[in-house]
């Protein structure tokens, strides 16, 4: 049976060291980091999501400062409480909570933000600088799950890693981050997507699979080879009899993987405590001009 990657573990542990470091702000006398979100719409995940992340702020002793704005507002009040929080010197990074409604122009709005605070990592300076392997904010959940191999102890290196889906978010940033010069990284390194035939003949010869489709159980004990890595990005409500109506699946069928696997990662408790733990990671870099330096 495979060993659990543990993120609400890890995440835990990151967020406490995180605390420890705030308090010494505090006792210094000094401003305490100073994370903001823009939420627009009544998406309930991503309402629960900000929400989390204002909990988290809590947690490690950050202010935070929540902007909700209904899903019929224009394209111009959002760029004009960007440019309010870009020119803020209290507000150390902000986020703009994904997808927003048919009338906004994602791009625009992503490049609005000033890539200093821009904690989410969705700039394209910041992706750019990520790809040339430059001092940048990683994106949450490739951070988180760099973070897991790093504190597990993982060898990359020389790994053959399959990265199945190839969002902007996930897939993309994550298979130029494993194939860095760096650990973890140094994998060699396959990018898989919904137009890719034949996944399982890439899986079966992977070392590491990162899956980030968003289908349920789709990755099964067969696609993969004995003692692999298997880190589970999906998270799918998927509708049931019980008192809540649905519950959480992973793109890993968790039984039949958890057979052959070395280490696996569960859903939830794996993936998802990371990314938001990484959010808090960067605003403290961010908070501390560690990334940008004047």
């Amino acid at each position: 049976m495979a060993q659990i990657l543990d993120g609400l573990k890890v995440s835990n542990e990151i967020k406490q060291e995180i605390k420890a470091e705030v308090d010494k702000i505090k006792a210094s006398g000094k401003r305490i980091p100073h994370l903001s979100a823009i939420l627009v719409g009544n998406n309930g995940a991503s309402k629960a999501y900000v929400n989390s992340k204002v909990k988290d702020c809590a947690e490690v002793g950050f202010e935070s400062s929540l902007f909700k704005f209904p899903s019929t507002a224009s394209e111009a009040e959002i760029l004009e409480k960007i440019e309010e929080l870009n020119n803020d010197p209290n507000v150390d990074g902000f986020i703009v909570q994904l997808p927003l409604p048919k009338q906004m122009d994602q791009e625009k709005i992503i490049m609005a933000i000033n890539p200093r605070k821009d904690v989410d990592g969705f700039h394209p300076e910041n992706f750019g600088r990520m790809a040339l392997e430059m001092d940048t904010f990683l994106p949450a959940t490739p951070f988180g799950i760099l973070t897991l191999l790093e504190r597990y102890n993982l060898e990359t290196k020389g790994k053959h890693c399959v990265i199945i889906g190839r969002s902007r978010i996930v897939g993309r940033p994550m298979s130029i981050l494993m194939g860095r010069k760096d650990f973890p990284g140094n994998s060699t390194v396959t990018l898989t997507h919904s137009y890719t035939p034949h996944i399982e003949e890439f899986t079966k010869s992977a070392d590491i699979v990162i899956t980030a489709l968003g289908d349920p159980h789709f990755l099964k004990g067969e696609m993969i080879k004995e003692g692999a890595v298997v880190i589970d990005v999906g998270i799918t409500r998927v509708e049931d009899n019980t008192e809540k109506g649905y519950h959480l699946a992973g793109d890993v069928d968790f039984e039949s993987c958890s057979e052959k696997a070395s280490w696996i990662t569960p859903v939830p408790g794996g993936v998802g405590p990371m990314t938001r733990a990484m959010l808090m990671k960067n605003t403290l870099l961010a908070y501390k001009h560690t990334i940008y330096k004047d």
